[in-house]
């Protein structure tokens, strides 16, 4: 009875700030500015479908290098003493503590014409646009983002236990094997807790594209921009990201029972 009593803060909490707003946001993306039920919302927010794949997209293709740049670095991490691993997390984490929008503005100061990295560039006979497109975009999510992928596959990993890995060298397997059939296995939890963590974001973030991307803007971005002068089609875009997303966890929740299933 007791612990019931201490988990109804937690439940007021989720109740005011998450199942309220997401009602609300569902109620607007049903009516018009009548309140009458309607679909012509979602005909409207159909018109940003483009923007849409884009942002599914561009945070595809982030989540995939924050997975590629990740994984390694947190073997790496879990393979030293407990602490230096907490040195490197530190440090790793130092820049979060940065509010989000001055780390943003520090790359568009990197990257702007005539910055210090194409000032760079330029003198070694490269002369390339660095700001404003999807790469820009991509390198903003991913120095944003990488974090939430490191530190679940760094958890994982360094839960592993050595003797495992042990025992396979003392039968005769080589590294690789190693590597496929124990490490990769038993860090899967943590792959798909990162990809979930930095894919999520990704889709839905906002400022980013603006600042690094120039006009090629994500779905998070025409939120903000539809949302204060109509409610409805805002409401019905962030509804459907909103789908789409759940649709994902449950993906990868499905794909990770499966993966322990089969280890």
């Amino acid at each position: 009875m007791k612990s019931k009593k201490t988990a109804y803060p937690y439940m007021l909490w989720m109740l005011l700030f998450t199942i309220v707003p997401i009602c609300m946001v569902v109620y607007y993306a049903f009516t018009d500015e009548n309140g009458n039920f309607t679909l012509q919302t979602f005909v409207n927010a159909s018109d940003y479908s483009q923007v849409f794949l884009y942002s599914l997209w561009i945070a595809l293709i982030s989540t995939f290098i924050c997975l590629v740049l990740a994984y390694p670095l947190s073997f790496m991490i879990s393979r030293c003493d407990e602490h230096k691993q907490s040195m490197i997390i530190m440090f790793i984490m130092v820049p979060m503590w940065m509010n989000f929008l001055l780390r943003i503005y520090a790359w568009v100061q990197i990257l702007q014409n005539y910055g210090p990295l194409d000032t760079l560039l330029n003198f070694v006979g490269i002369d390339i646009t660095l700001i404003g497109n999807s790469g820009a975009t991509i390198l903003g999510m991913v120095y944003e983002f990488l974090p939430f992928m490191i530190l679940p596959i760094h958890t994982v990993m360094s839960k592993i236990d050595n003797s495992l890995i042990e025992a396979a060298q003392d039968l005769g397997a080589s590294k690789f094997y190693v590597f496929k059939n124990v490490i990769f296995p038993l860090s899967v939890p943590g792959i798909i807790s990162g990809i979930t963590m930095v894919f999520v974001p990704t889709a839905s973030t906002f400022l980013v594209a603006q600042y690094l991307g120039g006009t090629q803007l994500m779905i998070g971005d025409i939120i903000e921009r539809v949302f204060p002068s109509d409610h409805h089609t805002g409401s019905a875009i962030a509804l459907v990201l909103m789908v789409v997303i759940l649709g994902f966890l449950v993906f990868m929740n499905r794909f990770g029972d499966e993966e322990a299933v089969g280890v």
